[in-house]
């Protein structure tokens, strides 16, 4: 596509096909920034490509960002987790503002974050450090003491969560001191949070001029195993309180532009607890999904809320109007093998001859034996699936759960 010269100069830092593909269709310039070992694919296809090591944020970040500056790059937009510091920080270089990079250490740290949210008025469950298991089973012992549990009675779990890692990796759910045995001894320090009863859900929104330009709501059916978009009426009806919580963290964690995507619960008390915040997109394909059911990609819409240069104008043509705009509810379920040895893909019948099964991204297994999952563990791949009615595709969704795609 034709690139405008008075539109800004974007610098896509990670790895995705996907979110290169749309840069690419894009009307901006761009260049990705990735490990090296991208480079011979960047340059049988043509992509503007600078190698790029993320292994830590070190003094060599000034490097890469007054590189990029030089090149007349306007932004980086972190397409991962671990560029979130790295798009701070060069951030705070493009644009001459030093408070990015504090910022985006905070979106790095669910402790910090936690703290910050917490400072500006946000309902938070409760939350501590630990530093070792002892510290882990002070916490279980603690929380369970304050709801008045009797002896014998089972514990209420508490979520062990690493600091810095996305979404479910490094996510445990401890009820028992044997389940902190298990932690190993790396996964220190880490975050621990009271368990919260509730219906969870995460939102995306994409931000410009301290203003929502678009927000998303995102139903979990089942954490780590499904996702769709639009909600059900049921939880779009909580949109008004769920965007003045999403004006809340624009207003404490000081956002002026970009793309967000925090996660929530609505407990049976009808109050929002603010789980966690990630300055990226989020897991599970929700941008894919949000296409499907919107027609816009998602990732020119982090380009349009990233560059300096976007209009008020083109923000309105870009965005479609929440809910109303959607063609249907689309969806997606992480796909983790049941059976203990497994040796062939095989889609359920009932799942492949459903209405609203679109396709699948699974592949044979490599391995015959499953290994034992850890925490939550990486779904093997994604399906897809589209409809008109979010209930019966919610139902679906969670039926998968009981169904072997893997025999």
């Amino acid at each position: 596509m034709e690139k405008n010269p008075d539109k800004g100069y974007v610098a896509i830092l990670g790895w995705s096909l996907n979110a290169i593909d749309a840069v690419d269709r894009f009307d901006r310039r761009y260049v990705v920034v990735a490990p090296p070992w991208a480079q011979d694919y960047c340059e049988q296809n043509g992509i503007p490509f600078i190698p790029w090591d993320f292994d830590r944020l070190n003094e060599r970040s000034h490097e890469i960002a007054h590189r990029l500056k030089d090149e007349g790059v306007d932004v980086a937009i972190p397409i991962f987790e671990e560029t979130v510091e790295w798009a701070g920080a060069i951030n705070a270089v493009l644009m001459g503002n030093p408070r990015l990079l504090g910022q985006s250490m905070l979106f790095r740290d669910k402790s910090l974050m936690k703290r910050r949210a917490q400072l500006g008025g946000i309902r938070v469950g409760v939350f501590e450090e630990a530093h070792d298991r002892d510290d882990v089973i002070r916490f279980l012992k603690r929380v369970n003491q304050t709801l008045l549990k009797l002896d014998g009675d089972p514990n209420d779990p508490i979520h062990f969560k690493a600091f810095d890692k996305s979404g479910t990796a490094g996510h445990r759910v401890i009820r028992t001191p044997e389940d902190v045995d298990n932690i190993p001894s790396e996964e220190f320090p880490a975050l621990l949070e009271s368990h919260l009863d509730g219906w969870e859900f995460a939102v995306e929104a994409w931000i410009k001029d301290r203003k929502i330009q678009f927000l998303n709501i995102s139903e979990y059916v089942t954490l780590g195993y499904s996702v769709f978009v639009p909600a059900t009426p049921e939880l779009e009806a909580h949109r008004e309180r769920i965007t003045e919580e999403i004006e809340k963290l624009i207003e404490v964690f000081d956002i002026d532009f970009g793309f967000i995507h925090p996660e929530y619960f609505l407990t049976s008390d009808n109050k929002l607890y603010f789980g966690e915040v990630a300055y990226r997109p989020p897991g599970f394909n929700a941008l894919e999904l949000i296409e499907r059911a919107y027609g816009f990609n998602g990732y020119q819409g982090l380009v349009v809320a990233f560059d300096p240069k976007t209009t008020q104008e083109e923000l309105e043509a870009f965005f479609p109007t929440p809910v109303t705009d959607a063609k249907g509810h689309a969806g997606c379920f992480g796909v983790y093998p049941r059976r203990r040895v497994v040796s062939r893909l095989e889609v359920p019948e009932e799942t492949a001859k459903h209405p609203y099964f679109e396709f699948h991204e699974l592949s044979d297994p490599r391995e015959q034996k499953v290994a034992k999952r850890t925490a939550f563990g990486t779904h093997w791949g994604l399906a897809y699936f589209f409809g008109d009615d979010p209930h019966k595709l919610r139902d679906l969704l969670k039926h998968q759960e009981e169904l072997d795609y893997y025999v």
